[in-house]
């Protein structure tokens, strides 16, 4: 018995290295463990004689008339999340790379300002950081909630993309920078030419991934009013008592989405490695 069991086991470790037969075991695991909640539901439902009323959800998600399809509250709250997700990434990248060009460069004042950034960032919550935005900075600088939610975020993850960026390009070969040097190549032109270019396959999936946590990280904007697909949620909650079927809801949205990325930062991770075959 437990010499088969060995076997078994050394069989699955073999071909669990195969990266299709890996993605199928992470799927195979994703759909035991849906399955598992949904019957851990489905019981405590029975016991709690709570009525679902899942027929009262679509309309919040598409609205189907005469005149034709018109998008639910959270579908347009979706929508807002990934518009202030998207203009934070782009935002967190360009603080991510000139906070780790200024932790590598050679100014001292540029280096501290660039830690002190780093580290306030990294070691205060978001949700902090969001409230100091909206309501210190905002009323200074007159930023709409949208734009304070932006830059909160962006200035969140760029913390951590800077570590990774870092990373990235002291993984480049001491070499690179010599070559680079030697054939009369200037600092920006050895960074644009060179070294992120090289760095950006060591960097490219950690920043992915940084990209899925924002879109989660993003479901703190509801609490400065901002109707995203969390602060839609709440509204319909309050206004239909559908507690549990809405949040089920807008978990499984994002769930959808971030499930999806996640593969999509896999399948660029399997790209990105240097045996890879088309």
């Amino acid at each position: 018995m437990l010499k088969t069991a060995g076997k078994i086991w050394e069989a699955y470790s073999q071909y669990s290295k195969i990266p299709a037969v890996r993605s199928i075991i992470d799927i195979a695991k994703f759909l035991l463990t849906i399955s598992a909640i949904i019957l851990l539901l489905l019981y405590n439902s029975i016991n709690l004689g709570y009525n679902w009323q899942w027929y009262r959800v679509p309309r919040y998600i598409l609205n189907l008339n005469d005149t034709g399809a018109l998008l639910g509250k959270l579908l347009q709250g979706l929508i807002v999340t990934l518009e202030i997700s998207a203009i934070s990434l782009i935002f967190s990248l360009v603080f991510g790379l000139v906070t780790a060009l200024l932790l590598l460069s050679t100014s001292k004042t540029g280096r501290i300002i660039a830690r002190v950034y780093v580290e306030s960032i990294r070691n205060t919550p978001l949700l902090i950081q969001l409230f100091l935005i909206y309501f210190v900075l905002s009323p200074i600088l007159n930023m709409s909630p949208f734009f304070s939610a932006v830059l909160a975020l962006s200035l969140f993850e760029g913390a951590y993309a800077a570590e990774i960026i870092r990373g990235g390009i002291l993984a480049v070969a001491k070499g690179q920078w010599e070559s680079a040097y030697s054939l009369g190549l200037g600092i920006i032109d050895t960074y644009r030419r060179v070294i992120l270019p090289q760095a950006f396959r060591t960097i490219a999936p950690p920043l992915a991934s940084q990209g899925i946590s924002l879109i989660k990280d993003s479901a703190l904007v509801s609490t400065i009013a901002i109707y995203d697909l969390t602060m839609q949620g709440q509204a319909i909650v309050s206004e239909t008592f559908l507690t549990f079927e809405i949040w089920f809801t807008v978990a499984a949205i994002y769930l959808i989405f971030t499930v999806s990325l996640s593969i999509g930062v896999h399948t660029l991770e399997v790209r990105m490695r240097p045996d890879y075959e088309t």
